[in-house]
């Protein structure tokens, strides 16, 4: 038996608008037959659990979809088995998810009930402390990577203000004929699947570009922040959605309401954004750099404060990276009081049960 595919994306992020969540987007209730609910404190075993029953399905065959979590990016917030239309998440903070249809699709398992209540008590105000310097932590990377964002859009400021607009929006209008080439207007709408391929994480500027951008057809779009590229991946995925074609949407790291990659199954096309910091060397495709749109004359006087921009940006998101590394040491603080008082040989016996569910 062949082993199944495998894909990797995030589902929130830590972005200028704090934490942003797209989980409704895991796996849409109308289209799920099971969704799993995993609770329970830090240190239960959730990432594991998933990690342990993803890989059993892809020994089975099955694709699996894992959904990386952005505060620690080598552990998952969810898993995602497409032939079975079924999901695990985490559903415990920041991203809270609790069932929205309980038991025609969502069911929760409590991890917290295989926990030794009574190893907690001693440790209490030493759990409450960290929590709350886990909690400024992050409040302050968010703030850094929010500073950062302002000053990036000055920079889109400029470069829009110099950019052909006409220019560029022959090239999109010529794009999205010519992949929707003799495909008419359908009465039913295609659903529009939002996500991350990309997050700023303790490790820096993680992406999953190279699992997601798989298609025969890939168009690579280059332009600097501001020149338009966004426009081009909102138009083509209006144009699907019109045409009842299904898309997958993946967002900015920094702006969570900015698309920069779409990819169109149905089509065997997708289109990405590649600028700093997400360059994949084995991608290749198609180019249209935005940035033969604009007109350098108009930046001239304003190429000192770009580069500062860039600089500062960098600098910010730097400070970020480095805040998010201290929110998951305290994380990890936690874990430490956690992982001595949990029961996993019932985490075990619970894992083995709903991976046996999965296989019926």
């Amino acid at each position: 038996m062949a082993e199944g595919k495998t894909r990797h994306m995030f589902a929130g992020g830590n972005t200028a608008e704090g934490f942003f969540s797209y989980y409704d987007h895991i796996l849409p209730q109308d289209k799920a037959e099971r969704i799993i609910i995993l609770k329970g404190g830090p240190g239960v075993g959730k990432s594991t659990f998933m990690k342990k029953i993803a890989s059993q399905m892809l020994k089975e065959g099955y694709d699996v979809e894992y959904m990386h979590c952005s505060s620690d990016p080598d552990s998952l917030d969810g898993v995602v088995f497409p032939q079975k239309n079924t999901a695990i998440v985490d559903g415990t903070a920041p991203h809270i998810v609790d069932p929205k249809n309980p038991g025609a699709v969502d069911e929760i398992i409590n991890l917290g009930e295989f926990w030794e209540h009574n190893g907690f008590s001693a440790n209490k105000e030493n759990i409450l402390n960290i929590n709350r310097k886990k909690g400024v932590a992050y409040q302050r990377a968010y703030r850094y990577i929010s500073a950062a964002y302002a000053i990036y859009r000055d920079n889109e400021a400029l470069y829009g203000m110099a950019v052909h607009s006409g220019k560029a929006n022959m090239i999109i209008s010529q794009v999205v004929s010519d992949i929707f080439c003799g495909i008419d207007v359908s009465e039913v709408t295609g659903r529009q699947r939002r996500l991350f391929a990309s997050a700023i994480t303790p490790k820096g500027f993680v992406n999953h570009l190279s699992s997601l951008i798989t298609t025969g057809r890939i168009i690579i779009l280059k332009g600097e922040p501001g020149t338009g590229t966004e426009r081009l991946i909102e138009r083509v995925a209006a144009a699907a959605a019109e045409r009842g074609i299904d898309t997958e949407t993946y967002y900015c790291a920094l702006n969570p309401n900015k698309p920069e990659h779409v990819v169109i199954p149905e089509l065997d096309v997708s289109i990405t954004t590649m600028n700093p910091p997400h360059i994949v060397e084995n991608i290749k495709g198609e180019e249209i750099n935005f940035n033969d749109f604009v007109d350098n004359a108009v930046l001239e006087p304003y190429r000192s404060d770009i580069e500062f921009n860039r600089n500062e940006s960098g600098r910010l998101l730097d400070k970020a990276v480095q805040t998010l590394k201290q929110a998951k040491e305290y994380h990890g603080d936690l874990e430490s009081y956690y992982i001595p008082n949990m029961n996993f040989d019932s985490v075990q016996k619970c894992q083995e049960a709903v991976l046996e569910s999965l296989l019926r």
